[in-house]
């Protein structure tokens, strides 16, 4: 006996996806009005996707078995155990086969989107240098710092890191800094815990916001050139060694030209898969 469209396992799959696209939930757990946005919207996608895969553009696009084998893998490795995932299909009128139905129809009509996307014209240096043009307010480097560190991790079970101890030996190396910043990577090599350790404590470039709060809280509040007093937070203490501080400013074109084609190549090409599957009716 064939299967209902409501049936068909590729429906199901589509169900499944689009409860946690749209909802952040289980199938089997949504509202009777949640499913039904969700049973709308997967007919809408079966439908959109049954009419690209009948087209003559999808007639040589194939998707290899191992292709298919590895995306069933990779959802079987969410389950710790198999039984898991058997009975999770069950739940939802799936089985192995028809899963594997599923993820071929969703490869294959992938591969043939990717295929009508690279038809999208080139982005050109002039539409780069435009777009670069029109949002220069938008393409704002925020303020960095160029940071290095001394970790002295706490651990009671050692003398030498007990807090007394790991204090007494950064209030020491400070000491040396204060009259000779210059030799923070050195000492950041021989005394730190840290893996920066091994590149003379260079933490790099950072924004606000990107260390630990405390960390943050003072090196924003330093000046080029100056080391911190120790910093404690939950992995040890710290000396901060200011390094260079990088003034907010315009991105240039060259800062953002990687990025900005890369976003026009991104719209067009999901604009030329728009068009294409409008083209079908």
């Amino acid at each position: 006996m064939s299967l209902t469209l409501e049936q068909r396992p590729e429906l199901l799959y589509i169900e499944l996806r689009a409860a946690l696209d749209y909802f952040d939930k289980p199938l089997g757990s949504l509202s009777d009005d949640e499913r039904g946005i969700v049973r709308h919207r997967a007919l809408r996608a079966y439908d959109i996707g049954a009419r690209a895969l009948a087209s003559s553009d999808a007639r040589d696009v194939h998707v290899p078995e191992g292709q298919v084998t590895r995306a069933l893998r990779e959802i079987e490795s969410r389950y710790p155990e198999p039984r898991q995932f058997q009975e999770e299909l069950s739940r939802h009128g799936l089985d192995r086969e028809g899963l594997l139905q599923a993820l071929y129809r969703e490869l294959r009509l992938e591969s043939l989107l990717e295929r009508v996307a690279a038809r999208a014209e080139p982005v050109t240096d002039e539409e780069v240098a435009r777009y670069h043009a029109c949002h220069k307010d938008r393409l704002q480097r925020p303020e960095t710092r160029t940071v290095r560190q001394i970790l002295i991790t706490l651990n009671p079970d050692f003398p030498e890191n007990t807090p007394e101890a790991a204090r007494a030996r950064l209030e020491a190396i400070r000491e040396t800094l204060l009259a000779d910043p210059g030799m923070f990577a050195d000492l950041a090599m021989r005394h730190s815990e840290c893996p920066s350790a091994l590149q003379g404590g260079l933490l790099g470039r950072v924004p606000e916001g990107h260390l630990y709060p405390a960390l943050d809280a003072v090196l924003f509040r330093m000046t080029a050139g100056m080391v911190s007093e120790p910093v404690q937070t939950e992995v040890g203490l710290h000396l901060l060694y200011c390094e260079t501080i990088h003034p907010a400013g315009p991105v240039t074109l060259d800062e953002a030209g990687g990025r900005i084609r890369q976003l026009l190549e991104q719209r067009r090409q999901a604009n030329c898969r728009r068009a294409w599957l409008e083209s079908l009716g």
